[in-house]
């Protein structure tokens, strides 16, 4: 049986309005996330989240609705599938609810979907709504007048329309007060117009009878558009002066209010009584996709490449009233350069001189905008992952060979890599579960840190004080019991004009200072030293390490000092001893004094590349241990600490190595004999990371780690968890527990220190990169330590739009270019990189040798032929040793190759019509073939491809899933490819992964997950033959690409996690098997809480969660349990978890343990 649940959920952002719901006073900005509604308030300081609200439906639409006499609105939602309803917003219980009356669709089985989106529209009233849901039909609402029944809407009719292909559509303001509506459409479906088309909603004055739209009797205006490619309607306002009306039209001019009709090469004005026009040309053509009212003649428009511009209504004052004279189109400024901006699904206008910018394809932002100077500020940016097209998973642990044994999400071992947006605002993103630092204060003009220490002042029970360390001096801060700060200039006798290499207070008041030229003992009370020692002349201390009882140190890098801090620092000294075959002696990398067992230290060493565990009274060796793992390693332990992180009563101390490679080792260290076991290696940078080790209260500690990607390393029953955080930037980390900061920590950065609470909730932490390309295709190569994308540019040069396609390599920690990109420029016309994966294969002498295989399809408009009827290509191609991609391959197709797998030392690709294996060979170092050994055709078009064994899994485009087996050349025969089993269902696939042994998961395009089963064990060969649904559910989102898991299953674990889904909406999505134990368990309470959630418009959740298609539609999910509904039971009351859980078996107790553990999995 299987699980899904959300890891991170969607992030795009379709549809965006502003709105007075929480406050009659406040414009609050209300977005739709997929299944979310979010409630935002704008603030000085940006934006702030105030309500969220889970919908069981993807929504379609959202619309706001002012009822007579009402000092709120309303929020009207819509869902893909065709459910309707409002919210209100309830003060007493601060929440949203469902209005009493939820619309069901009116549909006849022969109608068909509208060519476009569904569309809501609302007149300028607030009061009339109607809907395109139908090709050719128009639904038309409002809201009563009557007192008791305001907020409810009524249908007043369901009409025809003659206008078939509707381009746009909105009302219009009216000078009568009837309500008014334009229509943009074309006549015939393949050629290119525009017409314009404006009716009377209602025939009487009431409003209570629905215009017929009779061409010939209702229209009001029917003209042909100059610009066939006119695409948006902006109503314009009417002037509030009073306007002089002219019966006779002929000679009358455009006055203000009325309709603007905006094309890629011309804006037209209509004037909305005299429907007078007025036209101005673009200089240059425009494809615009989003506008927003600024006033009354202003407007901001968006086009498809993020460029945001003002359109401003030319206008005179006359005695008719304010005349039309034309429009001009100004472009919006960022600093000196033009707006580029996300591209925009939505613009809304908040005003106070700020727009936002709601993205389906980029980050959503919001803008100051200076309407005089046209020039814009960014203040805030909302991360947006959508559309995800491709990821990787790279497991950052098990570096040392270990390839099988995968690491869980939830550990912050294992990242996604994943290629997200579109065109320019397309990025490489790198997600990881990790926690968040809550910024509790900043302290600016702090620059060139080089070690923080917080102290306690004399008989202060908390830490009051900072000490902040740079090359030439120590500065210290005071911090009062209200968060008051104060530099101050003489602190308990510490030096201040050096450099502080470790500052702390120890058990039995004192406070130790280590400077590169001493190391003393200081009485807190009086400020004077208690004990001294020196460094002798000529040398200095280099590192310096201490606990309570002793202290560490380097000097010169040669010689290990240790001073008893009991015995008025008594001192032990060792010279470094030379290596075996070397005349110099090794030198120390790096030192650390442990906290428990305080006899203990432990040492790093530069040539040798090893570790010692020594006895810091006598400087007895205890263990020794080698990081090289080959004998051609060269990585040096740059950092080191040993700690307790897991309770002592589970595990002994751990010992944590950051080496110079960027990679931090993990031992189990036993407290007999001191041996090290367990050897782990995880990679968290490029560069040495700095150990930074955070006490807590019961005896354990954690580790926070600075580096490029920056982590919390803790513990969590009985595993070692690598957290990523949101400190990328910091350089050292201290515990910070203060009266006015508590339970924090204090890091500083290059140009600043920060005062951060560290959050106890694992999160999903995003960190992007701007590709400014569509990222299509990821694949990782571990071998190579480097990311291959394939990707596509649009931009426009010379007012021309040009699309390239290329494959490039980027680092897999920062994700640095690494030589230059490999053009893919074989067509005429373009070509376009359909897939990539990684792949070893022989090279010339036999080796297997890392490679990228790459997939090309050959785009032309039918004019243009390619020579030998080339439409495609796939390409094998190297990395040299200067990190620079180079092609061994170059195979002509007769069309695309959509998709490709690796099936043993064997190329299969999906073409446009076939399956085909290859073989490969390369003949020199640059020079190979690939050899056609067997082919399938599949029932459309196969559009991805997994491969268990010789079990090749293809996904159609239209027929779903076919299981095809390679039977290999034997006996003179040839190789063969066999259809071993269908799916025999119409089913739009867009990804699917093979899960073990028989069964295979598939996603389609209408949202919907199924997991199908063959029984090769099956008596008959029809049966035998047959793929049968063993579980599926509607997601709500289509999920483009899934990636299998290589994650152990635990033996007491409830769920076995198989693979990530990434979906168009910018949702990641965890799917695991339960184990058999658990499933009866998990579906009974399922159902359960069916009964006691209840979701905005009353939408049941199995009909939420069905799956649905052209075909066919389920009562629920079957055999599926859905991880965000099950983990809803920890958000419940305890008296509504005990109705849950009566009759169900286990207790509450119970269940929350179980669904926590649940939780604690993503």
């Amino acid at each position: 049986m299987a699980y899904v649940a959300p890891i991170h959920r969607a992030t795009s952002i379709r549809h965006a309005i502003r709105a007075n719901v929480l406050d009659p006073e406040i414009d609050d900005l209300v977005v739709a996330k997929a299944n979310r509604l979010e409630i935002w308030r704008l603030s000085e300081e940006g934006m702030e989240c105030l309500q969220t609200k889970l919908i069981h439906g993807t929504i379609s639409m959202l619309q706001r609705l002012r009822p007579k006499g009402s000092e709120t609105d309303l929020l009207f939602i819509g869902t893909d599938r065709l459910q309707y309803f409002n919210l209100a917003w309830n003060p007493e219980m601060k929440q949203l609810d469902t209005i009493e009356r939820v619309i069901e669709d009116l549909s006849e089985p022969y109608m068909r979907h509208s060519q476009s989106q569904n569309k809501c529209l609302v007149d300028p009233t607030a009061r009339f709504l109607a809907m395109h849901l139908w090709e050719g039909v128009l639904n038309v609402f409002r809201l009563p007048t009557r007192k008791g029944s305001t907020n409810k809407l009524e249908i007043l009719d369901q009409v025809r329309l003659t206008e078939l292909f509707m381009k746009a559509s909105t009302f219009i303001h009216s000078r009568t007060g009837h309500p008014t509506i334009a229509f943009l459409y074309k006549s015939q479906m393949e050629q290119e117009e525009a017409r314009l088309a404006i009716y009377r909603l209602t025939h009487d004055d009431k409003g209570g009878v629905v215009s017929k739209f009779d061409p010939h009797k209702d229209r009001e205006l029917d003209v042909v558009i100059p610009d066939p490619y006119a695409s948006m309607l902006i109503p314009v306002p009417l002037d509030e002066e009073k306007r002089y009306h002219v019966r006779n039209t002929e000679g009358a001019k455009a006055h203000l209010g009325g309709l603007l009709i905006v094309g890629e090469t011309l804006l037209t004005y209509y004037d909305g009584l005299t429907h007078r026009s007025v036209s101005s040309s673009l200089k240059d053509p425009r494809i615009f996709v989003a506008w927003a009212e600024y006033d009354g003649t202003h407007y901001f428009l968006a086009d498809d490449y993020g460029r945001l511009d003002m359109l401003t209504i030319e206008t005179n004052v006359e005695a008719t009233g304010v005349v039309v004279t034309g429009m001009t189109l100004v472009p919006m400024k960022l600093g000196e350069s033009p707006a580029l901006t996300s591209r925009a699904s939505s613009l809304v206008y908040m005003g106070n001189n700020t727009l936002f910018v709601a993205s389906h394809h980029g980050d959503s932002q919001l803008y100051q905008i200076d309407p005089e100077t046209n020039a814009m500020l960014l203040i805030k940016s909302l991360s947006n992952n959508a559309p995800i097209l491709d990821f990787s998973i790279m497991d950052m642990g098990n570096r040392e060979g270990d390839a099988q044994a995968g690491n869980a999400f939830s550990s912050g071992q294992s990242r996604i890599v994943a290629g997200c947006g579109a065109y320019q605002d397309g990025s490489l993103r790198s997600i990881r579960s990790g926690v968040g630092l809550e910024e509790r204060g900043i302290l600016d003009e702090l620059d060139g840190t080089r070690g923080l220490f917080t102290l306690r002042s004399y008989n202060s029970d908390l830490v009051d004080t900072l000490v902040v360390s740079s090359i030439t001096e120590t500065r210290i801060l005071s911090f009062d019991t209200d968060g008051g700060i104060e530099e101050i200039y003489s602190f308990q006798g510490m030096e201040q004009d050096t450099e502080t290499l470790l500052a702390s207070n120890l058990p039995n008041g004192q406070l130790l200072q280590i400077t590169p030229k001493s190391v003393v003992l200081l009485d807190p009370e009086s400020g004077v030293a208690v004990s001294r020692w020196d460094v002798p002349t000529g040398k200095s201390i280099t590192r310096a390490s201490a606990n309570t009882k002793w202290a560490l140190l380097s000097v010169d890098g040669t010689s290990l000092v240790s001073l008893n801090l009991l015995q008025n620092l008594a001192v032990n000294v060792q010279q470094t001893q030379a290596e075996p075959g070397s005349q110099q002696p090794d030198q120390i990398s790096c030192i650390h004094a442990a906290r428990d067992p305080p006899d203990i230290g432990v040492v790093g060493w530069w040539s040798s590349g090893r570790i010692s565990l020594i006895d810091m009274a006598t400087f007895q060796p205890l263990h020794g241990e080698s990081m090289r793992q080959t004998d051609d390693s060269a990585t040096v332990p740059r950092d080191i600490a040993l700690v307790q992180l897991h309770p002592p009563e589970i595990s002994g101390p751990t010992l944590l190595v950051a080496m110079e490679d960027g990679t931090v080792v993990t031992f189990n260290v036993s407290i007999k004999g001191f041996a090290v076991s367990g050897r782990k290696s995880v990679t968290l940078g490029s560069n040495p990371a700095r150990l930074h080790v955070l006490p807590q209260d019961d005896g354990t500690s954690s580790v926070f780690v600075t580096t490029e990607h920056a982590s919390l390393i803790y513990s969590s029953e009985g595993r070692i968890i690598f957290s990523a955080t949101t400190a990328d930037d910091a350089t050292f980390v201290a515990p910070f527990d203060s009266h006015a900061f508590p339970d924090s920590i204090v890091l500083s950065t290059d140009s600043h220190i920060r005062i951060c609470h560290v959050d106890k909730e694992r999160l999903t932490h995003v960190k992007a990169l701007p590709v400014h390309e569509t990222v299509r295709r990821v694949a990782y190569s571990p071998g190579l330590k480097a990311f291959g994308l394939g990707s596509i540019k649009k931009e426009l040069v010379l007012n021309e739009e040009v699309v390239t396609s290329s494959f490039r390599l980027v680092d897999e920690i920062v994700f640095k270019e690494l030589g230059e990109p490999f053009l893919l420029n074989a067509s005429s016309t373009l070509e376009i990189v359909e897939c990539v994966i990684r792949a070893e294969l022989p090279d010339a002498g036999g080796n297997l040798t890392e490679r990228f295989i790459v997939g090309t399809s050959f785009i032309n408009d039918g004019q243009v032929q390619e020579a030998n009827g080339t439409l495609g290509r796939i390409l094998v191609l190297g990395v040299d040793e200067h990190r620079q991609v180079y092609q061994i391959v170059s195979h002509n197709l007769k069309g695309p190759c959509r998709c490709l797998g690796m099936m043993d030392d064997y190329i299969v690709a999906g073409l446009s019509k076939t399956v085909v294996v290859y073989n490969y060979s390369q003949d020199t170092s640059s020079s190979g073939s690939l050899e056609k050994l067997a082919a399938y055709r599949p029932a459309a078009l196969p559009v991805d491809l997994d491969i268990s064994g010789n079990m090749i899994g293809v996904g159609d485009l239209m027929q779903s899933l076919s299981l095809v087996e390679f039977i290999p050349a034997q006996d003179g025969r040839k190789a063969k490819l066999e259809e071993r089993a269908r799916h025999y269902e119409p089913i739009w696939t867009t990804s699917l992964c093979h899960l073990d042994e028989e069964r295979w998961l598939e996603a389609d395009s209408q949202g919907n997950l199924i997991v199908l089963q063959r029984n090769a064990d099956a008596p008959t060969e029809q049966d035998r033959s047959r793929l049968e649904v063993t579980s599926e559910i509607g997601i709500g989102e289509q999920i483009n690409r899934i990636r299998k898991l290589h994650v152990p299953a635990g033996d007491n674990s409830i769920v076995h996690p198989r693979a990530f889904l990434a979906s168009a909406e910018g949702s990641l999505y965890l799917y695991g098997d339960i184990a058999p134990q658990y499933q009866d368990l998990l579906m009974t309470f399922q159902s359960k809480m069916e009964e006691y959630i209840h979701a905005p418009g009353n939408i049941e959740f199995k009909l939420w969660r069905s799956f649905r298609n052209e075909n066919r539609e389920s009562d629920g999910p079957y055999r599926f349990i859905d991880g965000e509904m099950v983990e809803r039971f920890l958000d419940m009351d305890e008296g509504k978890q005990e109705l849950v859980c009566e009759g169900l078996g286990p207790s509450v107790e119970d269940m929350r343990n179980l669904i926590e553990e649940l939780r604690r999995m993503h």
